[in-house]
């Protein structure tokens, strides 16, 4: 069984999901979330916050590999700076426990997913609760996409 562990990163939020496979080769949720740090803190402050939780859930649930999103391009480059500080963190937090690192672009993401590299957020989401076999939607969006991640990889994986 691989466990991996999906991250949509951001400053205020990084989005996160470990998905396994299981011995049947069905996916399986672990867990889901987002990890947050307050908007009054430096950045600074705010980025060793975000590493210190990460390594605490790589910790925690010991993945085999880590996959993120890949940062696009954003209109406001003060978005784009802070997503790719963070995405930094992440990839460091990564390394530093030896894990692979897997990046995937939004559009290879729904592609994955849904079929299709436009599909909306809500058809991600469905296809995401089918695929895990949730009760409900899984929510908020950045622990949506930090699962649709960690699926693109494993599924990805599958093929190589």
């Amino acid at each position: 069984m691989t466990l991996v562990l999906g991250i949509d990163p951001g400053t205020a939020a990084t989005g996160f999901g470990l998905v396994r496979t299981a011995a049947d080769d069905r996916l399986e949720m672990v867990a889901y979330g987002v990890l947050q740090t307050p908007a009054g803190e430096s950045a600074a402050q705010r980025l060793l916050l975000l590493y210190q939780q990460l390594n605490q859930l790589l910790l925690l649930h010991r993945p085999q590999a880590v996959a993120v999103e890949k940062l696009f391009f954003q209109r406001n480059i003060s978005t784009a700076m802070a997503v790719g500080q963070a995405r930094g963190v992440v990839l460091l937090a990564a390394a530093q426990a030896g894990l692979p690192v897997f990046e995937y672009t939004p559009n290879e993401v729904k592609q994955a997913i849904a079929g299709y590299g436009s599909a909306q957020k809500r058809q991600v989401q469905e296809m995401l609760r089918v695929l895990l076999s949730l009760p409900e939607l899984p929510r908020p969006d950045d622990a949506a996409d930090a699962l649709a991640v960690a699926i693109t990889h494993l599924n990805t994986q599958r093929f190589v």
